[in-house]
């Protein structure tokens, strides 16, 4: 048993141990039906609506191979450099919960379709660190349990669950990695690194959208930690399911702080299961932690060996799209930025927007201001992604087009990105119905200026008697007088062209 449930300070943790980390990512795959039977995977539908004789395992009911599922799994491998097995089969993991309507969960176990892969993947300092992958497995989704009348919404204290088995069956691939040493105190930083360079990867193969915050992937953090100049691994704890790449980083640092201040004050890490929580990004015992023993795996006597033709493999790795690393470097020049840029339009979510919308026309500059100012503070204040709000690449394009044309200026068009996000219609729309043109007209320019001078004398005089700087004072007020809808370069020149001064 632990003896405190003290934190270590982080520093005072990696002065003493090093940390050794195993990353179980769960990926949810996209397709129409469940792993091994015609149920449909859509969401939303009402609870135990999508599910059949195969998926709640009713006696007599016998399973089938989805094949698109089969297609993911050598697909992610293929993009993780694993080995595809020529031969490999399905297991029955036995154990009771009752969101397992089978009562065991068909899994893979000592024969997965993929392994011995790694994963390279960039750190916020351009460092680039390899994760070896141990495998990449298939297997199926449980149920949902909802617990009802307690205060944490969990199994302690609730009344009574409420299941939904319209998830179990869904198409799972679960990656687990090799050991991952030698991060030090940027341990942390790797795995959430990781889990983004994965969710990347797998959304560019198309097999997922790998959305974490609606359960389409999630992250097992296994941690322990060793004494300095030892190589025996420590007792490790499995943070369970967590969903976000935030959460991933916190969850790794707290576990690193606690099991540093159990051991340094004498205690014994106990190997359990962990609830992570995102309120405080601290981490709570769920259960002891079986050994795979204990799970009575034996091979799935209903369904066949899986045994992937190697022609057909080879078919597949040819049809791999562009890897995202590769396809962030290549960017990254085109677009003429920094690793330290491209990282953070990487963080933002935001590769993918910029892309399309220099793709729609936009020049790589414009866009990449666009999304990474205005709408990245927009996204920030309504708490949502950016491929969240109510704006697309083409759109976004059009405003720099309009820009570009001299039909706008950067305060104008963030009036009209204001409109599209209200819903007011396409960037043209607002521009008519909210009359944001940038005036044009010479002659009402030169009114406007000739007010403007009028109506500051003083301001004038130090403009021509050299002070050019004074000029925005000047421009400032013309500005105003036409709601912000004037050419401020144009109103410049005219100002100091009535006023008889070189720019």
């Amino acid at each position: 048993m632990t003896v405190t449930t003290d934190l270590a300070s982080y520093e005072d943790a990696l002065a003493t141990y090093d940390p050794v980390m195993g990353l179980e990512v769960h990926v949810e795959l996209g397709t129409k039906t469940k792993m091994f039977c015609g149920c449909s995977t859509e969401l939303g539908a009402d609870a135990n609506s999508q599910t059949c004789p195969v998926c709640l395992g009713l006696p007599g009911s016998l399973p089938v191979v989805n094949a698109i599922g089969v297609e993911s799994a050598v697909k992610i491998g293929l993009a993780l450099h694993c080995e595809i097995a020529e031969w490999c089969r399905f297991a029955r993991k036995n154990y009771f919960y009752p969101d397992m309507p089978k009562n065991f969960q068909t899994s893979q176990y000592d024969e997965p379709i993929a392994f011995n892969g790694y994963l390279d993947v960039q750190l916020e300092d351009g460092e680039v660190f390899r994760v070896e992958i141990e495998r990449a497995h298939m297997e199926e989704d449980t149920g949902k349990s909802t617990h009802v009348g307690g205060a944490t919404g969990r199994i302690h204290g609730a009344s009574h669950s409420l299941l939904d088995y319209n998830r179990a069956g869904i198409p799972l691939i679960e990656i687990v990695t090799k050991p991952i040493e030698g991060a030090g105190q940027r341990a942390p930083e790797v795995a959430k690194a990781y889990v983004a360079e994965l969710r990347e990867l797998i959304k560019a193969l198309g097999v997922s959208e790998a959305r974490m915050e609606m359960g389409q992937m999630r992250c097992d953090v296994n941690l322990s930690l060793r004494p300095h100049g030892t190589e025996t691994f420590g007792t490790r704890s499995e943070t369970k399911n967590v969903n976000s790449l935030r959460s991933v980083e916190r969850a790794a640092r707290y576990e690193i702080q606690r099991h540093a201040a159990v051991l340094s004050s004498g205690g014994t890490i106990v190997q359990e299961t962990r609830h992570f929580h995102e309120e405080d990004g601290s981490t709570t015992a769920g259960r002891i932690k079986d050994n795979a023993e204990d799970y009575r795996y034996f091979p799935e006597p209903d369904l066949v060996p899986v045994a992937p033709a190697r022609e057909w493999v080879e078919e597949l790795r040819k049809g791999l799209p562009e890897l995202p690393r590769v396809r962030r470097n290549r960017l990254r020049e085109e677009w003429g930025v920094s690793e330290h840029d491209m990282q953070s339009i990487l963080n933002a979510g935001a590769v993918d927007l910029i892309a399309a919308t220099i793709e729609e026309g936009a020049d790589a500059a414009s866009a990449r201001k666009w999304w990474m100012g205005e709408l990245a503070r927009s996204a920030n204040e309504s708490g949502r992604a950016l491929d969240e709000l109510a704006i697309t690449p083409s759109q976004v394009a059009r405003v720099t087009a309009l820009v570009a044309a001299g039909d706008l200026n950067d305060k104008l068009a963030r009036q009209v990105i204001d409109g599209v996000l209200k819903g007011e219609g396409d960037p043209d729309t607002v521009v008519e119905k909210r009359g944001l043109k940038v005036v044009s007209d010479e002659g009402a320019l030169t009114a406007a200026v000739d007010e403007a001078i009028a109506a500051n004398a003083a301001i004038a005089d130090k403009i021509r008697s050299g002070k050019v700087a004074a000029a925005g004072a000047l421009v400032g007020a013309v500005m105003k007088a036409t709601r912000g809808q004037a050419d401020a370069a144009r109103v410049k020149e005219l100002i100091l062209q009535k006023l008889g001064v070189e720019g």
